[in-house]
């Protein structure tokens, strides 16, 4: 990850620099104690600096008192340019100190500049001395401590958007999962099953194993299409067309299609939510229920758009029609009932196992797939067993 770059201790070093000015005066005046007194002030703020970069609070704050007593000692014993010290003690403060506590010590700096300023001044600039070196002080750790507070956000909101783009690709990744299950998953079951129904049929009926195996070719090739339709982006192909594959699915499996349809326009992302749930909940109706009559409900409400999906088929009724003759896929409705016509025997025991192998595998998923996009839309979403040996799937989405 390219992190943002933060500044160091090199880069508030340089403002010990302001010294010059009272080194200037010591050059013309020479005084051992000044001397003295200066080197214990810059070697004190460059070990202030130092120690609250590399995470030595303590430090920093013992050393931040040593610089502020030498400072105050000489301001007072010389005043002048000697009170150029008080923003170098000031930088100090917004380098190591935050919260109330840098507001506070700030206060008192300031307040301690001034009145040694005062003191020290004397003359008709009294007032301009004082100001000036308030106001200097006071701002050169204001504006260290904003610096680096920006600088710090700016950090933390680079650390948050990498964290996003990677929360991002997760989703995009559990997204893509299961839009491939959900295309795929009830279509790879069904070949499985048609592929078994192929072998058992080659000894007995050679034309009836063909158009099986002809079968399992159309399903691979419209698999691939809608592989091919989800890897470049596509999401679902909608409420109505879903609707007209749905409609040919359950004729395929014998169950009876009731559907009603207010006149709604929904928006787009909508539509497709409700054509994903029309496919699973007919796809679940054609592969895991005993149904004889479907029924499919379209509202339209002031806040929301309800989409109902019912059937009689949660207690066993015997094998369906679809299951004697493996004639549906779900919600494609690409299965060929007439195939198998005459080979009764070969819904067996045996082949029902399979099939309710590839079921089981996959119940679940798609309505947990369902429900996650549901809830990631901000539509409401319930599925489940009613009395009477209904279930319905419920899909209501905001307007």
């Amino acid at each position: 990850m390219k992190k943002v770059w933060q500044p160091g201790p090199a880069a508030f070093s340089f403002w010990i620099a302001l010294v010059y000015f009272p080194a200037h005066d010591l050059v013309r005046r020479p005084s051992w104690p000044d001397v003295l007194g200066l080197a214990v002030v810059v070697a004190a703020y460059l070990l202030t600096v130092r120690a609250a970069f590399t995470g030595r609070p303590r430090a920093a704050v013992l050393l931040l008192t040593v610089l502020a007593v030498a400072t105050f000692a000489l301001c007072a014993a010389s005043g002048g340019k000697w009170l150029y010290l008080c923003p170098v003690l000031s930088i100090a403060c917004g380098v190591v100190l935050r919260g109330r506590v840098l507001s506070l010590t700030l206060a008192v700096v300031t307040l301690t500049s001034m009145v040694i300023t005062y003191w020290r001044a004397g003359g008709e600039d009294v007032t301009a001395a004082v100001a000036a070196v308030s106001w200097g002080t006071f701002t050169a750790g204001v504006v260290v401590y904003v610096t680096l507070k920006l600088f710090a956000t700016i950090a933390e909101l680079h650390e948050t958007r990498q964290e996003l783009a990677r929360a991002a690709v997760a989703e995009e990744r559990l997204r893509f999962s299961r839009d491939l299950h959900d295309l795929l998953g009830h279509t790879l079951s069904l070949m499985v099953v048609k592929a078994e129904a192929v072998r058992r049929l080659i000894p007995r009926d050679a034309e009836a194993a063909a158009a099986q195996a002809g079968d399992i070719q159309t399903i691979g090739r419209e698999a691939l299409t809608e592989v091919r339709a989800a890897v470049a982006g596509y999401r679902g192909r909608g409420f109505a067309d879903e609707l007209a594959a749905a409609r040919v699915a359950l004729e395929d499996a014998g169950v009876r299609a009731v559907v009603t349809l207010d006149e709604v326009r929904p928006a787009p992302d909508a539509d497709e939510l409700l054509g994903w749930a029309v496919r699973e909940g007919v796809t679940n109706v054609v592969r895991h229920a005993r149904a004889t009559r479907c029924q499919i409900t379209l509202t339209g409400r002031k806040e929301e758009i309800v989409l109902e999906i019912g059937n009689d088929g949660v207690t066993g009724r015997g094998p369906r029609p679809a299951d004697r003759e493996h004639g549906s896929d779900g919600v494609t409705g690409r299965g060929h009932r007439p195939a198998e016509r005459g080979h009764g025997s070969d819904g067996s025991a045996e082949q029902q196992r399979q099939r309710g192998l590839a079921g089981r595998e996959n119940r679940g998923h798609g309505l947990a797939g369902l429900a996650e996009r549901a809830a990631a839309a901000g539509a409401r979403f319930e599925a489940g067993a009613l009395p009477g040996g209904r279930f319905a799937l419920t899909m209501a989405v905001p307007r």
